[in-house]
């Protein structure tokens, strides 16, 4: 595989941005190599700027569900952008896409837009704290949330602890306000409520934590903290910014019928452009300004272009049998990958939900927590992720982030990929 370019590229770009990039898993330091500088991308396959093509299954980390540069996407943003970019004023297109949205989402009654995932979870838990007095919130070790303060703190010691910072510059009083407890354990929670009794405002958690790995949760769990969250009135807040409108229209809500306090979207409800979105009750949302005392604004909130990006996008997710299919494709495409195995491969599973899925090195039927990840495994994805990308197969490049399957992958991108997971797997697992 050609480098060259994407190699001048990245020299040129460390002198720029810190490590090159302005994301860090770009860096590919987990995988080792270059980064991949991509030029552009149409349907299911992408080009960097060697001319290499490779079938794509990151998808932009997951907002692509219809592929990239799909034609109805790309006309509404030619059609926007020609009357206009930004405002930072009300446009129509904001209520269309509101109307669009809510009348198909019966766990949300009022919205407000905003610019990025990271930017909804930080306003959401703003919002719970504003609504119910109170400081704390509680975390759960392998759910990511976004770079906000409050939110880059990872597990301490102990069954419930205040954890410890994950980045530099997040004050110790932030880390003291946000209680941290391993998925899949009710005993755990209980412990935390009783401890800080009526200081809680708030438990977030991805309903399909899909950030460290693919945690699939058990329904009783997740009601379980429906129910812990009602009995003290804390809020519960889902955080979609993944799997909303990924696993279906309604997402991890709808999937297990699960009521939240708060969801928190992005990623697929801008059609690719940057956008984030939380919502709840009308009357949990009439607490944001300027209706109620909660602050937040943002100057390119409901951006007009990503409004029409997103009603493209969210109409198509909406024809009959989108979801079912998405999922047939990515159960088509697991089987095919085992069925192209030469040899029985033990501690391999591919976990999924909908169109995501995880590569697992593992031994395990199941997922629940961070713990159960083995850390030692990358050295498996590390080879996995270079033998597929020299085999024309690109995932994100990290072992601990899940891929995407989306409506413009075909049969035979399917199974070129099955095939090329089995050459590479045989080289990984030696």
């Amino acid at each position: 595989m050609k480098r060259e370019k994407s190699e001048a590229l990245f020299e040129k770009a460390k002198k720029y941005f810190p490590g090159g990039v302005n994301s860090p898993v770009r860096a590919f330091r987990s995988v080792g190599g270059t980064p991949l500088f991509i030029e552009r991308g149409k349907g299911s396959h992408i080009w960097d700027a060697d001319g290499n093509e490779f079938i794509d299954y990151c998808g932009s980390w997951g907002p692509l569900i219809l592929g990239h540069a799909n034609d109805k996407v790309i006309e509404a943003i030619k059609k926007t952008v020609e009357k206009g970019s930004s405002f930072g004023a009300p446009t129509a297109l904001e209520n269309d896409l509101a109307e669009l949205i809510l009348s198909n989402n019966k766990f949300i009654q009022k919205i407000r837009f905003v610019s990025s995932g990271t930017e909804a979870v930080m306003s959401a838990i703003r919002l719970a704290r504003g609504y119910t007095k109170r400081n704390k919130i509680l975390k759960f070790e392998g759910c990511y949330h976004g770079h906000s303060d409050s939110l880059l703190v990872k597990a301490g010691s102990g069954l419930v602890t205040f954890g410890n910072t994950s980045s530099a510059g997040v004050p110790e009083s932030f880390v003291n306000e946000t209680i941290v407890v391993s998925l899949n354990n009710e005993q755990a929670v209980k412990q935390a409520f009783s401890e800080f009794k009526d200081q809680i405002a708030c438990i977030i958690i991805e309903p399909i934590p899909a950030n460290n790995g693919l945690l699939i949760q058990r329904k009783e769990y997740l009601q379980f903290l429906r129910e812990i969250c009602t009995e003290n009135k804390t809020l519960l807040i889902f955080d979609e910014v993944i799997n909303g409108f990924r696993i279906g229209f309604t997402g991890a809500a709808g999937y297990y019928n699960i009521q939240p306090d708060i969801i928190t979207y992005g990623k697929i409800i801008g059609g690719g452009l940057p956008v984030g979105m939380y919502g709840a009750s009308a009357e949990i949302m009439s607490h944001i300004s300027p209706e109620g005392d909660v602050y937040q604004a943002g100057t390119l909130s409901g951006n007009p272009v990503a409004m029409a990006a997103g009603i493209a996008q969210l109409t198509e997710c909406l024809k009959p049998n989108f979801y079912e299919e998405l999922e047939r494709k990515t159960q088509f495409l697991i089987k095919n990958i085992f069925s192209s195995l030469k040899s029985q491969v033990s501690n391999l599973k591919i976990f999924s939900i909908g169109s995501i899925f995880y590569v697992a090195f593992t031994d395990k039927e199941v997922l629940r927590s961070a713990e159960e990840i083995d850390a030692d495994s990358m050295k498996y994805f590390r080879v996995l992720h270079k033998e597929l990308l020299e085999r024309g197969v690109y995932l994100g490049p990290s072992g601990y982030e899940v891929g995407f399957v989306c409506e413009a992958h075909t049969e035979s991108d399917l199974i070129k990929t099955a095939k090329a997971f089995a050459e590479a797997l045989e080289i990984a697992i030696k």
